[in-house]
C-alpha cells in the first residue's frame, strides 16, 4: 500500500476513519523518522476533534504495543495489572503488588515517576534503601515467574512509538483525548504481557478528569478497547476531590502502605485496596468473584501475609527489607515541621486535593521540570478529611519539609485549601465500577 501521509490526515480531518494498514503504518513511520513532527501533530489535532472510532481505537492501540519489546508469560499464569489514572496520595499499587500476589494471583506492574502533581510509584518504592527500580527484562520475568509478582519502571524498549506520540502530545495541546489516553495506557499494558487489567480511574479536583462525565467515557473506553484486543478488564470509578488517606509524599506513603498491610492505616486507604483487589483476584482466576477476592484480601492483611509479600518483594529488587518491621528508622524523614491550622472551627466540607498536591511538588516531594531530584522525605499529613469536625486552633495540615524557601511556595498553595461549614457528609471512595 502506498501511504500518503497528506491524504491520511485530511481523512481524520474531515471525520473519515483510518484504516487498520493506514495506521500500522503510521506507527512504523513514526519510529523510522520518516514523518515530519509538524504532520503528525496535524493528525493528533485532527484526532482530538474526530476522535478515533472502536475499531481505529483498536489498531492503533495494536500498532504502538508491537512498536518494540512484548513481555510473554505462560497462559496458565494468568498474569493480572493494575493501572491508576493517577491521584494525590495514591499508594495503592504499593499495597496491591503484595496483596494480590500473596492471594494466588500474578502481577506484572509496570509504573512511571511522578507527572506533574501526581506522585510515581517509582519514586514511591525508590524512597526505600536500596531499592532497584530499574530491572531489565529478564530480571522483571524471572521475579514474576519466581514469587509471583515485580515492579520496575517502563523499559524504554516497551511501546516506544507511544513514548515519541506522548511527547508530541506534551507539546501541542493534545494531551485531553480520551482516544488517545486510552492508547497511550493499553498499549504499555499490551506489552507488558499481563493477560486482564484492572483500572483505577480516578475523578476531582486531584484527577485528570475532573468531573465524573469525562472519568466515565474514560473508563468505558479503556474497558472497551481492553476487551476488543481480548483482555479482561474492569473499571473502578473512585473519588479524589481530597487526597487518598492520610499521609502524601514519596517515604510517608510507603510508610502508609506499610500501615495499612500490618492491618492498620486510614480506612479509605484500605477500602480502595481491597475492592481493587478484589477485582485483580476474580479476573485472574484467584477467586470466584470480586467479592470473594475482597474477603481473601481483607484475611491476607489479617494473617500478616501480604506484609510478608512486601518484605519479599523489596529484598528481591534489593531494598532494606527490614522496612516493614522499622519504617520510621529506615526511610528518610524530613527536619523540620509546620502546621496549618483551623481558625473558626467546624466540620471540614472542602480538602482540595490538587492543591495538596501541587505543595508536595513545591516541597521538592515531585518535578517541577525533567531531570529534578526528588526530595522523598518531603511529606504533608492530612489530621482531618472531609466529614471529620475540627476545633478553632486544631491542626488540619502537618507539612514536613526540609527548605524553609519551598515552605514558604508550599504553605502559599495549603492556605485556603480546605473549607469548614456547620455539618458535611463524608464522601464515598467507590463511585461506580464498569465492567
Amino acid at each position: 500500500m502506498t501511504f500518503n501521509m497528506l491524504d491520511f490526515i485530511e481523512k481524520k480531518r474531515t471525520g473519515k476513519p483510518n484504516t487498520e494498514e493506514e495506521l500500522k503504518t503510521l506507527v512504523a513511520k513514526t519510529m523510522s523518522k520518516e514523518l515530519p513532527d509538524y504532520q503528525l501533530a496535524a493528525w493528533l489535532m485532527a484526532v482530538c476533534f474526530n476522535g478515533l472510532n472502536d475499531d481505529e481505537l483498536m489498531y492503533f492501540t495494536q500498532a504502538l504495543a508491537d512498536s518494540g519489546e512484548r513481555y510473554t508469560f505462560p497462559a496458565d499464569m494468568h498474569i493480572v495489572d493494575k493501572h491508576s489514572t493517577g491521584g494525590v496520595g495514591d499508594k495503592a499499587t504499593l499495597i496491591l503488588l503484595p496483596l494480590a500476589s500473596c492471594c494466588g494471583a500474578s502481577v506484572s506492574k509496570l509504573s512511571g515517576p511522578a507527572l506533574g502533581y501526581t506522585g510515581g510509584t517509582v519514586d514511591k518504592f525508590e524512597s526505600i534503601p536500596g531499592m532497584n527500580m530499574k530491572l531489565d527484562s529478564a530480571e522483571f520475568l524471572s521475579q514474576v515467574r519466581r514469587i509471583g509478582c515485580a515492579v520496575s519502571g517502563h523499559s524504554k524498549e516497551l511501546a516506544p512509538a507511544e513514548g515519541i506520540f506522548y511527547k508530541l502530545r506534551d507539546v501541542t495541546g493534545t494531551v485531553p483525548s480520551i482516544p488517545l489516553i486510552t492508547s497511550s495506557i493499553v498499549s504499555k499494558k499490551l506489552a507488558g504481557g499481563a493477560a486482564s487489567y484492572v483500572f483505577d480511574v480516578k475523578c476531582g479536583s486531584g484527577a485528570f478528569m475532573k468531573d465524573r462525565v469525562s472519568a466515565e467515557a474514560l473508563a468505558r473506553s479503556l474497558v472497551g478497547v481492553s476487551k476488543k484486543l481480548g483482555k479482561n478488564a474492569v473499571a473502578v470509578l473512585t473519588d479524589m476531590e481530597q487526597p487518598l488517606g492520610e499521609w502524601v509524599g514519596n517515604a510517608a506513603e510507603v510508610y502508609e502502605a506499610i500501615e495499612v498491610l500490618s492491618g492498620r492505616g486510614p480506612d479509605d486507604t484500605k477500602e480502595l485496596c481491597v475492592t481493587l483487589c478484589g477485582h485483580m483476584l476474580a479476573l485472574s482466576g484467584a477467586a470466584a468473584s470480586a467479592e470473594e477476592g475482597r474477603k481473601k484480601a481483607e484475611q491476607a492483611i489479617a494473617d500478616g501475609s501480604a506484609l510478608s509479600k512486601f518484605k519479599e518483594i523489596v529484598a528481591s529488587q534489593g531494598g532494606d527489607a527490614e522496612v516493614v518491621r522499622h519504617p520510621l528508622e529506615i526511610l528518610p524523614k524530613a527536619s523540620k515541621k509546620y502546621q496549618l491550622k483551623e481558625t473558626k472551627g467546624g466540620v471540614i466540607s472542602r480538602l482540595d486535593a490538587l492543591s495538596v498536591g501541587e505543595a508536595l511538588r513545591a516541597l521538592g516531594g515531585g518535578r517541577m521540570k525533567l531531570g529534578d531530584k526528588i526530595d522523598y522525605s518531603a511529606a504533608i499529613r492530612l489530621n482531618k478529611k472531609i466529614g471529620c469536625a475540627v476545633d478553632a486552633g486544631e491542626s488540619v495540615i502537618d507539612v514536613f519539609y526540609n527548605d524553609g524557601e519551598k515552605l514558604k511556595d508550599a504553605i502559599s498553595l495549603l492556605e485556603g485549601c480546605w473549607s469548614t461549614e456547620a455539618s458535611a457528609e463524608k464522601r464515598s471512595l467507590i463511585i461506580e465500577t464498569i465492567a
